[in-house]
């Protein structure tokens, strides 16, 4: 009777959980728009666990990719790459935030460092402990190039950061920008690239360019110019169109990811191809906002997709360092490990990476617990700013909901 009733009050718990979590979020809480950005997120996480691998070359360690000998699976890439919904919400919200904080009279610079305490609050754990790994590192004489693979592994999120922490700052000038002028800049910039031979860093325009598309539209949404479904449709079909001739007449790549070894890049830096198919990710998003309405609904999915923003940034910022732990963990064992530490270039690693999620997942579960106080803003001061302890952006407890947020936005 144990065995049969303890997956019932498992099941009763997990009900029960969710929905308190449920009766304690704000009524007026576009759930639309945390779905969203909690599919961004595990997008860009199980992409990069897919398509990263670590190979152990004798006492070395290099970054490897399946999509160098695998190029067939580039497909892969079209639905785990998903930057540009991240922008698209983060477009979306600031604008919203930034409008709700003037009509409280709330100053920029005071909205602004909101903004950004909670957007870097959890990177200086990530800095401080990658600081001591690599100088435990370098001081146990390993190889230079196992060293550098692995900083710039788990450093490389921090690249995203930025050029996220750059537009929205800028908000209150990007807020009636169209789209179509940052669009504009980046054909510019290709055209002068790959069509007359301009420098390469001149393509490192489109950094900021090629991602403030998708957050302009972003603000274009929030102020309710893209609520009718044919934008929606005109966003992917336009995009899709655009993406598939670019790749299939103008020479660029398949992949929306980065390759090693690849002459081009669509992500580093982006790409005229990149910023289509953001294009067409936007407008998918855009037209799945019913269906996730009506699912968000639910109070299992809602408490699952609360759970992912309320760690949204722990987990983006320590995924890859969950993926080089557990490789650092299979090392031990003295056998390089299919699918962990082997060349991705057949099937077989695939089907053995597949088989490593769960573990994968396991480590970065043990990284939130350790980490996700940096993000709900307890630390050092015990749980409290200013004297008042942080509340949850996504949830509330005990108290009726009256504004949005502290500070008009929601928690990225």
């Amino acid at each position: 009777m144990t065995d049969s009733t303890t997956p019932r009050r498992l099941r009763a718990a997990v009900r029960h959980a969710a929905a308190r979590v449920d009766a304690a979020t704000p009524a007026h809480r576009d759930r639309t728009v945390d779905a969203l950005r909690a599919g961004a997120i595990l997008g860009v996480v199980l992409g990069h666990w897919l398509v990263t691998a670590l190979v152990k070359d004798g006492r070395t360690l290099h970054t490897a990719s399946p999509l160098q000998h695998l190029p067939w699976l580039a497909p892969v890439s079209w639905v785990f790459q998903t930057l540009a919904v991240f922008f698209l919400v983060g477009g979306h919200v600031a604008t919203r935030g930034y409008a709700l904080a003037r009509a409280r009279g709330v100053p920029y610079h005071r909205w602004l460092r909101g903004r950004l305490a909670r957007l870097f609050g959890p990177v200086a754990a990530v800095l401080t402990l990658w600081a001591a790994v690599t100088v435990a590192l370098l001081l146990s004489g390993a190889d230079l190039t196992t060293t550098r693979a692995l900083v710039k592994l788990a450093l490389s999120p921090l690249w995203f950061l930025l050029v996220f922490a750059v537009l929205t700052a800028a908000t209150p000038l990007l807020t009636r920008l169209h789209p179509l002028w940052p669009l504009a800049v980046v054909l510019h910039v290709d055209l002068l690239r790959f069509g007359l031979g301009a420098p390469s860093w001149l393509g490192w325009t489109n950094l900021a360019a090629g991602w403030l598309v998708p957050y302009t539209l972003g603000a274009a949404w929030a102020r309710g110019e893209l609520e009718r479904r044919r934008s929606g449709w005109i966003l992917l079909v336009g995009g899709t169109a655009a993406t598939a001739a670019l790749v299939a007449w103008a020479g660029y790549p398949a992949s929306m990811v980065g390759v090693p070894g690849a002459p081009v890049s669509n992500l580093d830096p982006p790409t005229l191809a990149a910023v289509t198919f953001g294009l067409a990710q936007c407008g998918l998003a855009l037209l799945l906002r019913d269906r996730l309405r009506g699912a968000m609904r639910r109070p299992v999915a809602w408490a699952a997709v609360a759970l992912v923003n309320l760690s949204a940034m722990t987990v983006f910022l320590w995924h890859q360092t969950a993926l080089m732990a557990t490789t650092a963990t299979g090392l031990l064992t003295g056998r390089r490990l299919p699918g962990l530490h082997t060349v991705p270039d057949d099937l077989v690693w695939v089907a053995a990476r597949l088989a490593w999620l769960p573990v994968l997942t396991l480590a970065l579960a043990l990284c939130w617990s350790a980490f996700r106080s940096r993000e709900r803003g307890r630390g050092r001061h015990g749980g409290r700013r200013g004297g008042r302890r942080e509340r949850s952006r996504v949830v509330r407890h005990h108290r009726p909901p009256t504004t949005e947020s502290a500070n008009g936005v929601p928690r990225v």
